[in-house]
């Protein structure tokens, strides 16, 4: 990110190994260094207690690294509402918002939607699905979620939340960083010290 004292770096081919690794690095004085802790790096912003903010963790190979989603929903000033997506597809936006009015009863006809993944991350696993619709609910409502709380899981058309692969590692680092429950698929087996996991079947819970 050209704004931010840090960049992060992929591979686009690896003859040795996997192109799903994450490298994060700070812009120092004295160069790159590298980042040992990047959930806390992408969360020392974060303030708790603000409608339309939720945590999830998503899996860069082989790391494990929470970031936040933050939602606005606010009442439409034109004809058609708004869209906007930063870090993560608009198609998949659209969907999330689909279900939730079909499967939630949760109505965004009348709001303009804005969807940003902090620190230039960007959502390409369906695992931060549960993340978006609980931010944008969160908005919608204006209640904040639980400042302890990470969301995982997928949400399918029928509103059915599916489990992710990975979530034992997720969830660890999750715990790790201080965060003490999670909302994720009833699917999901997962046994995690310190963190109590809440098993959901449907969107509407």
């Amino acid at each position: 990110e050209a704004t931010l004292d840090y960049r992060l770096l992929r591979a686009t081919k690896n003859r040795f190994g996997s192109v799903d690794e994450l490298g994060v690095f700070e812009m120092t004085g004295a160069g790159l260094v590298a980042v040992a802790n990047p959930s806390a790096l992408f969360l020392a912003a974060r303030s708790t207690g603000t409608a339309g903010s939720a945590v999830t963790a998503l899996l860069e190979g082989s790391r494990p690294v929470l970031v936040e989603v933050q939602a606005l929903a606010a009442p439409s000033g034109y004809g058609t509402p708004q869209r906007v997506a930063t870090g993560i597809d608009p198609r998949r936006l659209a969907v999330i918002l689909a279900i939730l009015e079909r499967r939630a009863g949760v109505s965004f006809a009348n709001v303009d939607v804005f969807v940003q993944v902090t620190a230039g991350v960007k959502l390409t696993e369906p695992g931060s699905d549960l993340a978006v619709a609980s931010a944008l609910i969160s908005s919608v409502q204006n209640r904040p979620t639980p400042a302890d709380a990470l969301y995982l899981g997928e949400l399918g058309l029928g509103g059915e939340i599916r489990p992710v692969g990975g979530a034992e590692r997720r969830l660890a680092e999750a715990a790790r960083m201080g965060f003490c429950q999670a909302f994720g698929s009833a699917r999901a087996r997962v046994d995690v010290d310190g963190l109590r996991h809440h098993g959901l079947e449907h969107v509407d819970e």
